[in-house]
């Protein structure tokens, strides 16, 4: 039984199959996947794919890359959201996929941040975890979190040093790994990967981006999942059943996950 802890299955490169991908993840033993949103615009639709979809785990928040022309009254929407949805039938296991972005040209790093720090607020304030963005930002990520404070969560598709590793780890965190990690070339993040504490590693696909080397580049899906996990299980010398059994009691344990019907159909 594996978890994919971070999985875009509300877009549009799902919308002409996405009960399929969803049948094949169960038949290869993903038994949750949580759905991030990236802005308030997408809000409904990943509430929708999760109340579609069993075993299926909704987050909300605002991507720094989806910032855009919002303005504070996104923050209002993330509020009422969470308020309204913690209550619901499928409530939200984190607030994400929030963070920090500066690897694209043109960014800034103030406004960014002062999204961020808000939702970290917010995140605070309703005792969720959160899923994080952080490309080419990890030091003014963690400075972030040690100015705000939050119940932990997963540092998504982490791509840093040992130390910034470490420091994550002391505030609570877990690091996710996926796709980057099946390539060869990615020496860094595979000597991490094989040498971390098992209490520290999450998987997942961020499906359908970071594909694993053997999709040369084409739609990453959950389904893949299993075959990432036997690349960690190979980095760190053990069997796949063991990398299953550590990283779901990470995912399960930090997020709270309901897993009683993970293996339903759709519904």
């Amino acid at each position: 039984m594996l978890v994919d802890t971070h999985c875009h299955l509300d877009a549009a490169e799902f919308a002409g199959d996405r009960d399929a991908v969803m049948a094949a993840a169960r038949a290869a033993g993903v038994a949750a996947i949580v759905v991030p949103a990236v802005a308030p615009g997408n809000f409904a639709a990943v509430r929708a794919c999760c109340e579609r979809q069993a075993g299926c785990h909704p987050a909300y928040g605002t991507h720094p890359l989806f910032l855009g022309a919002l303005d504070e009254t996104a923050l209002d929407a993330l509020r009422a959201c969470l308020e309204r949805e913690l209550a619901g039938s499928h409530p939200p296991v984190a607030v994400g996929e929030i963070g920090l972005d500066f690897y694209v040209p043109g960014f800034d790093a103030a406004r960014q941040e002062r999204f961020f720090i808000e939702q970290l607020k917010i995140a605070r304030d309703f005792g969720l975890p959160v899923l994080l963005h952080v490309r080419r930002s990890v030091n003014a990520v963690l400075k972030c979190l040690r100015r705000t404070g939050v119940r932990g969560g997963i540092a998504h598709a982490f791509n840093g040093s040992r130390q910034q590793a470490d420091a994550f780890l002391d505030l609570g965190f877990r690091l996710g790994f996926g796709g980057a990690m099946t390539f060869p070339r990615a020496t860094r993040i595979r000597a991490l990967a094989a040498a971390l504490p098992p209490e520290a590693i999450v998987l997942e696909t961020d499906a359908p981006d970071i594909p694993p080397v053997w999709l040369a580049g084409g739609r990453n899906a959950p389904a893949e999942l299993p075959r990432i996990a036997g690349v960690l299980a190979d980095l760190r010398g053990v069997e796949r059943a063991e990398v299953e059994r550590f990283t779901t009691g990470n995912a399960v344990s930090l997020l709270r996950l309901p897993m009683a019907d993970a293996n339903a159909e759709t519904r």
